[in-house]
């Protein structure tokens, strides 16, 4: 098998957890519930129940050595290798990249339509948006080609030369990128103003944080941002070193996501707060906000915004990368299909799917392609981030937990946990993540039939 180096891996799986769930979800949930007594609980679900799950389908790809399919089987000790079935999972990847490579789409629409003509106002803002959302077909169309046409191109070229070669330089460029934007942020006066949103530990918002809905917003985030449950650490970890040490790699993972998430977030509140935008825009905030934003800055801020574009952008590729890779090894490894077949056959399934989506949202489609209100992007959105990776994360800590024998959990992961960081791991594994793994699934089962209002509302007459 054509393996990863052991800092290929880390970048690599690193590229995946920093996209779109680091510098677009995160910063707007944060907005929305509250600022700082989220993200110190987010910090703590990641830096907790995080690792424990990364360490976990890392192990399950390490030692299985192959596809997401093939490593459930080549560990699982009955007989009846029932347990194979759990890796096909791995269809949330493409089902999720159907609707995250249009959005990337926009990234890219932005980056060479807006980032040198923006918007002075709200108004023009959201007509922009708007516009692309509800009328742009044909540029949707374009960005949906381009984003996975050249997600195929890296895929085809293997580990070694696509995906390993393509983080080991856009991954460290994203850093450097938003560390100077973060630099820019700290001269302005309302920088200390966004570290106090961000940061600060107020007991009121802290009870808020401990209410159900955000703790579910939190868990759902820890999920998102950090690829669980849908196939993607599991192969990658596939094609890691035998001996990689998977708590250090895991720790890489988290912390330096976080750190991506946390420098996006007070950049971003800090050109919010200076030109006294809304912080709890929602999903609007990037595409919306921002650029009337950095209109404020002249030129200045067309580079500004530029810049900011081209690092989410380099975010987004690494992990359209990440969410393909999992269905192109399986068709490889199981069919024997050579890595160009498998990965143009399923990208070309992928743009198939995409194409509907748009036609979805745009008019005059959308009225007739409408299930209970919701869009097929809607509901594809919720399949695939919310049940699909719920479910995976929730097979993946149940096998390890569970069905495969503890003293082959000890043996496997004797080089990198001590007696007592195995015990605190395993307890983790066996008993916490999968109740909160639960937690996740109802409740967020319940917000798409019910609607998010009507569920908060039965938590509060809980009193939770």
């Amino acid at each position: 098998m054509n393996n990863f180096s052991k800092i290929g891996f880390i970048l690599a799986a690193l590229g995946s957890s920093i996209g779109l769930g680091h510098i677009w979800r995160f910063p707007y949930i944060a907005g929305t519930n509250g600022g700082g007594a989220f993200v110190l609980l987010y910090l703590f679900l990641a830096l907790t129940i995080g690792i424990a799950m990364l360490v976990g389908e890392m192990l399950i790809g390490n030692k299985g050595q192959a596809n997401a399919f093939k490593s459930y089987e080549n560990l699982d000790p009955n007989p009846s290798k029932k347990w194979r079935y759990a890796g096909l999972t791995l269809i949330g990847g493409p089902i999720i990249l159907s609707f995250y490579a249009i959005v990337l789409g926009w990234v890219f629409y932005y980056l060479f339509m807006v980032s040198f003509n923006l918007p002075s106002d709200m108004e023009s803002s959201g007509a922009i948006f708007n516009a692309l959302y509800t009328d742009g077909f044909v540029p949707q169309t374009l960005g949906l080609f381009f984003v996975m046409g050249l997600t195929g191109w890296i895929i085809s070229r293997g580990v070694k030369k696509g995906i390993e070669l393509l983080n080991l330089i856009l991954t460290p460029l994203l850093f450097i990128i938003f560390f100077g934007l973060l630099i820019y942020a700290m001269s302005m006066d309302s920088f200390g103003k966004a570290v106090e949103f961000m940061l600060s530990f107020d007991m009121q918002e802290a009870k808020k944080a401990l209410s159900l809905d955000v703790f579910v917003d939190s868990l759902g985030q820890v999920f998102f941002s950090l690829s669980l449950g849908v196939g993607i650490i599991i192969t990658y970890a596939a094609s890691s070193d035998s001996n990689q040490n998977l708590l250090k790699s895991s720790l890489w993972i988290v912390l330096s996501g976080i750190a991506i998430a946390i420098m996006a977030g007070l950049m971003i509140f800090t050109f919010v707060f200076e030109y006294e935008g809304v912080v709890n825009k929602g999903a609007g905030l990037i595409f919306v906000t921002l650029p009337v934003m950095f209109s404020h800055l002249g030129i200045l801020g067309n580079i500004i915004a530029f810049l900011f574009l081209i690092a989410f952008s380099f975010a987004g590729i690494t992990s359209t990368i990440s969410l393909l890779e999992p269905a192109v090894m399986y068709m490889s490894e199981t069919y024997g299909w050579s890595r160009a077949k498998a990965t143009w056959s399923i990208t070309l399934a992928i743009i198939a799917l995409g194409m509907m989506i748009v036609c979805s949202i745009c008019t005059p489609a959308a009225d007739y392609l409408a299930v209970g209100g919701k869009s097929l992007m809607d509901i594809i959105e919720f399949l695939s981030a919310n049940f699909l990776m719920s479910i995976g994360g929730l097979l993946a800590v149940i096998f390890i937990g569970w069905v495969v024998p503890k003293e082959k959990i000890e043996s496997y992961t004797a080089h990198f946990f001590g007696n007592f960081g195995f015990n605190v791991w395993y307890y983790l594994m066996r008993y916490i993540t999968p109740l909160i793994t639960i937690i996740i699934l109802l409740a967020k089962i319940a917000e798409f039939f019910m609607g998010e209002d009507a569920v908060k509302s039965v938590i509060e007459s809980m009193g939770l």
